[in-house]
């Protein structure tokens, strides 16, 4: 009888790409909506707030990729740090290294002789992924790449920012305060139902949550920019 054989698509495998795109987007929803709310509550016009708009866009975007990419590679910097360790620790003291991972297995369960069974085989087979896997906690898809959460965290906060964009160039001047306001608070919801779909995690409260942090981001932008009444011609 022919074995079958069930592969299950767990959700932690998007986590890598799927917080870079939810950072960007909400980011770029919340920072350039509320930058454009700010402005438009100062008094701005309709062309100083699509200029405002585009230079949030491009600056927003080129922060959120160095940013980003500054930040994962300083991780994929320890990662390579501790793996040459781990192949000096190897190479030195194998027995040493082969009694650490036996340790690791009981501490998780097994009793002596199986983790050392265990441990005997995984390095048989690599002792390297196996110190990196199960020592220090490095795994395929969860290591860090720098160049992919830079460009996914840009191109995140690019699409964000193109619902604020798009209201400005859609809405009659005399509604923008409030409409970009609303099809920020709008477009936050489906962000984050949407994220909260690809992650199986609640769509409502993934929706509410980002939604209650964009309004007070929005809210106090244009209080501030209320403060101002800057009348520009």
């Amino acid at each position: 009888m022919p074995h079958s054989y069930h592969l299950e698509k767990h959700y932690i495998s998007r986590s890598g790409w799927l917080r870079a795109a939810v950072l960007g987007a909400n980011d770029g929803i919340i920072s350039v909506t509320s930058l454009v709310v700010g402005m438009a509550a100062s008094g701005a016009s309709s062309q100083t707030l699509l200029i405002t708009c585009i230079a949030g866009l491009i600056s927003g975007a080129a922060s959120m990729a160095a940013g980003e990419y500054i930040s994962v590679k300083s991780q994929q910097d320890i990662e390579k740090n501790d793996l040459a360790m781990e192949a000096r620790e190897l190479k030195l003291n194998p027995e040493h290294e082969l009694k650490e991972l036996t340790n690791i297995y009981m501490i998780r369960g097994l009793d002596a002789k199986l983790a050392e069974q265990v441990a005997i085989q995984l390095t048989a087979h690599n002792a390297s992924d196996a110190h990196a896997r199960d020592e220090i906690g490095i795994l395929e898809h969860t290591a860090a790449r720098p160049f992919t959460a830079a460009f996914s965290s840009a191109l995140a906060f690019t699409v964000g920012s193109l619902f604020p964009l798009v209201s400005i160039l859609l809405l009659p001047e005399h509604l923008l305060d409030k409409g970009v306001m609303l099809v920020g608070v709008i477009s936050l919801g489906i962000m984050g139902a949407l994220a909260s779909y690809v992650g199986g995690a609640s769509m409502w409260k993934g929706a509410l949550r980002v939604m209650i942090w964009g309004i007070v981001a929005m809210v106090f932008s244009a209080w501030i920019g209320s403060m101002f009444h800057v009348a520009v011609a």
